[in-house]
């Protein structure tokens, strides 16, 4: 069975500052895309986002065709040039959670409406996760940079 392979990537001009998300998905020939905008945001949670749009995509697809086998049943693995993302659902997430939304340090997790959306998600759809080098000649990867440079473009000439 073939995966389903997902790059996200996210970006701010400024940080805090406009930014933009973006995802590029993949089954066998398949292919989507898509980005989006926030006027006022940071780096970290344009990352969180893509992730959570591309997931909350899938997700939204089964809940449409439950009871049917399709790809949307397929393994699926997110691939973030992000530490940050990588690092919080493998690593960091349980522990936050039983602590209370705190960090090791006992300060409240940053982005915590972002990370509960995404636990959520990922307890659902149960994707596994690999952290690729930004800006290192990875197609999907340069794509989805690509998408979000283009986005903030896009939306800061029309305001």
């Amino acid at each position: 069975m073939l995966d389903i392979i997902i790059h996200t990537d996210g970006g701010c001009s400024g940080n805090p500052g406009p930014g933009a998300w973006a995802y590029v998905m993949r089954f066998g020939e398949r292919l989507r895309e898509d980005s989006g905008y926030d006027p006022d945001t940071t780096n970290n949670r344009m990352e969180l986002k893509a992730v959570i749009e591309a997931l909350d995509f899938i997700s939204s697809r089964r809940r449409e065709v439950s009871g049917t086998v399709s790809w949307l049943a397929s393994p699926m693995c997110v691939v973030t040039d992000s530490q940050y993302v990588k690092n919080g659902v493998t690593l960091w997430l349980r522990d936050w959670k039983a602590k209370g939304w705190k960090t090791s340090g006992k300060k409240p997790v940053k982005n915590q409406e972002l990370w509960i959306e995404l636990d959520g998600l990922v307890t659902e759809l149960k994707p596994s996760f690999a952290w690729v080098e930004g800006h290192a000649g990875e197609l999907d990867n340069e794509r989805c940079d690509a998408l979000v440079r283009a986005k903030i473009a896009e939306c800061r000439n029309q305001q």
